[in-house]
């Protein structure tokens, strides 16, 4: 008996072909798998460094038809109510159909129910059986398919000259096993471009890359929810700060509004003095957060300081106090004249006197009532206080009164005097200061939270809004070339929104025409940028906010 030996097989002609066909299709078949994983690491990356959701979606499914060339597929997501798979991707090649994603064409087909009228199971819609089972379904010929309701196939094959052949439906399952989608491949293509069914051995990577691809939406998805949540909650922070006060509501979200069409029309602009300057989204989004959180430190701020609207107020407004003393005053003076009056009617008083000491009286009360109306106007702070107006306030409160205890009483007290000498505004030097206060508790509030790399200037940002080029600007008191263009921006619009605000209790409405040419003026003083300042003007950003926030009445260029 021969010894079967490695030449004895090599000599057959039949045996060797054979052993270089197996040899073949081994070799074919390892590097289809090297291949086939090669794609699910790259598609991995691919899909890692996706941002967009709607591009995550659309590459989720090319990758999945690519990865089987299949022709077609739908890319389904559990709904909200989780009771029915919503279309987000549709592809077919040969129709030339792509919806959803990218695209710009919305999928407008109704949503796959998972659960009937009666609550029962819908298992006779191959997808909805999937994203209920998580199994796999493999389909040679739907049309020849068992256990499945494929009308809407055969409706749809016929109003567009197509053949529905092969499918594969698999589930998409996230990080916790939870089942968040369906993907469905349609009419798997040979070589030749003709429909083959979907190899077995492409249902276990194509579940892979479904479980890759969902685990990265999910993330993804988290993302996008941490950032929504984390926006509103901003947004939520910034409407109680506003609210804090009964004047300001709205100030944050027309300062934010504002600042981002000035930034924005900054990179629109291909000429001047931003020709060549851009913002990157990465710094429209930091910019827009600090403004969003500028204030922060209002909350710290009392609400007597922010709400002061008048000089004598606190708690409440003191000019009362005046008004009621104002007629103890009035009182006094006539007691006193009608007591002389009537000590001396017993010697038939010179009528000469009477008239005098009436006239003398009249004359006083005239006065009082001026010296009233002078200090409720003054009280309102609307207008600049020369030395003239201090003068006689000063000369009202070196008078006295006396309500017969023998105590002679100032007409008005140390602190009245005070806050009724404020030359601007409504506020003391100390409550100037505690509302100053405000930019500082922005600030330490704002870098006490971990903010990314990407967000890390938001601190920088929001505090320099009240900084000047000049610097004379608080709380640091940076000069130009220490304050960012974000700043600056916020800066203009911050200023412009407290001139032209119609809602503030210490000052009339002002017209536009006078806060623009107030912001020149502030230009000419180094305390705005001219540049910003000019292109928020002759750009025409000041006519259309205008527009949409100030009265009918202000507007007038």
């Amino acid at each position: 008996m021969e010894p079967m030996g490695e030449n004895r097989f090599s000599e057959n002609p039949r045996i060797h072909t054979l052993i270089e066909k197996v040899v073949g299709e081994l070799k074919m078949f390892t590097e289809d798998q090297a291949r086939h994983i090669n794609d699910l690491v790259r598609i991995g990356s691919a899909l890692s460094a996706e941002r967009d959701l709607n591009r995550i979606l659309e590459m989720i499914l090319s990758q999945a038809r690519r990865f089987t060339n299949a022709d077609g597929g739908t890319l389904y997501l559990l709904a909200d109510d989780q009771e029915s798979l919503a279309f987000n991707v549709v592809h077919t090649d040969s129709l030339n159909i792509f919806q959803g994603g990218t695209s710009g064409n919305e999928v407008k087909l109704p949503n796959v129910p998972l659960y009937d009228e009666k609550g029962e199971e819908n298992h006779s819609n191959v997808s909805a059986h999937v994203a209920l089972t998580g199994k796999v379904v493999n389909i040679e010929d739907v049309y020849e398919a068992k256990g499945f309701n494929f009308d809407g196939a055969r409706k749809f094959d016929e109003s567009l000259n197509y053949r529905s052949m092969s499918m594969l439906v698999v589930p998409m399952r996230d990080h916790e096993g939870e089942i968040i989608g369906v993907l469905q491949l349609i009419n798997a293509r040979d070589h030749e471009g003709e429909t083959i069914s979907f190899a077995s051995e492409l249902e276990g990577m194509t579940h892979a890359l479904a479980s890759q691809a969902a685990v990265v939406l999910t993330q993804q998805r988290l993302i996008s929810d941490l950032k929504n949540l984390f926006e509103s909650f901003i947004e939520a922070i910034a409407t109680a700060i506003d609210e804090k006060s009964k004047y300001t509501g709205g100030h944050i979200a027309r300062v934010t509004e504002l600042t981002m069409e000035i930034a924005n029309k900054i990179n629109e602009t291909d000429e001047g003095d931003f020709a060549d300057f851009s913002f990157t989204e990465d710094q429209l989004e930091e910019l827009r957060i600090a403004t969003w959180l500028h204030d922060t430190g209002k909350i710290t701020t009392p609400e007597y300081v922010v709400d002061k609207s008048n000089k004598l107020e606190t708690v409440f407004d003191r000019v009362e106090l005046v008004r009621t003393r104002w007629q103890a005053i009035r009182l006094a003076k006539r007691l006193d004249v009608l007591n002389k009056l009537l000590f001396t009617v017993e010697d038939k008083l010179d009528p000469t006197v009477r008239d005098r000491l009436i006239g003398e009286m009249q004359d006083d009360l005239k006065q009082l009532d001026e010296d009233l109306e002078f200090l409720v106007t003054t009280n309102k702070g609307g207008e600049f206080m020369a030395d003239d107006k201090i003068d006689r306030l000063k000369g009202i409160a070196a008078h006295t009164y006396n309500v017969g205890n023998g105590t002679d009483i100032p007409y008005l007290t140390e602190d009245e005097v005070y806050n009724l000498s404020i030359r601007k505004g409504t506020l003391t030097d100390e409550e100037r200061e505690i509302m100053n206060n405000h930019v500082v508790m922005s600030i330490k509030i704002l870098e006490q939270l971990p903010w990314p790399r990407k967000m890390s200037d938001v601190p920088a940002i929001a505090g320099a809004h009240h900084e000047k080029l000049d610097g004379t600007g608080y709380p640091n008191g940076w000069k130009e070339d220490e304050i960012s263009l974000q700043g600056r921006i916020m800066a203009v619009a911050d200023v412009f929104e407290a001139l032209s605000a119609k809602d503030r209790p210490y000052k009339d409405p002002m017209p536009l025409s006078q806060a623009v040419k107030i912001l020149g003026f502030m230009v000419k003083d180094r305390h705005l940028d001219e540049r910003i300042v000019k292109l928020f003007v002759e750009s025409g950003l000041v006519k259309e906010y205008a527009e949409r926030h100030l009265a009918k009445e202000q507007i007038d260029l």
